[in-house]
């Protein structure tokens, strides 16, 4: 990722601070009840932050196996004024005020990155 290269300024010398990309684990536990409605919130949510934020570098939701509404979103921000700006836009705030009601218990749980790699889509 070139988050992580650095970069020299200006011919001085000095390297420029190189942001560290924010990445997150959150749990949740949803209400069975609410299960299908969480994962439609979920799905445009996640869609919308991609599609628009360019912080945003990856958002992945999964289930636990045989447990559905014990969800794991695997969250990759460009750095944290990205995460911050995405905590303030229109579709995050109609997917947690949304969501309020359904989730049940949530665990965010702060990363350090070791290794971030994936492929682009199509190649």
């Amino acid at each position: 990722m070139g988050a992580a290269a650095l970069v020299l300024s200006g011919g001085n010398g000095m390297a420029a601070p190189v942001t560290q990309p924010i990445v997150r684990i959150a749990e949740l536990d949803i209400d069975p009840a609410e299960l299908d409605a969480y994962k439609a919130l979920l799905h445009e949510e996640i869609g919308a932050s991609v599609r628009s934020e360019p912080g945003v570098l990856s958002l992945n939701a999964v289930s636990v196996k045989d447990n559905p509404a014990q969800i794991r979103i695997l969250e990759i921000y460009a750095d944290q004024a990205a995460y911050e700006a995405h905590l303030k836009t229109p579709h995050f705030l109609k997917y947690k005020n949304g969501t309020a009601g359904m989730v049940r218990s949530l665990k965010l749980i702060e990363t350090d990155p070791i290794l971030l790699r994936s492929k682009s889509a199509g190649r």
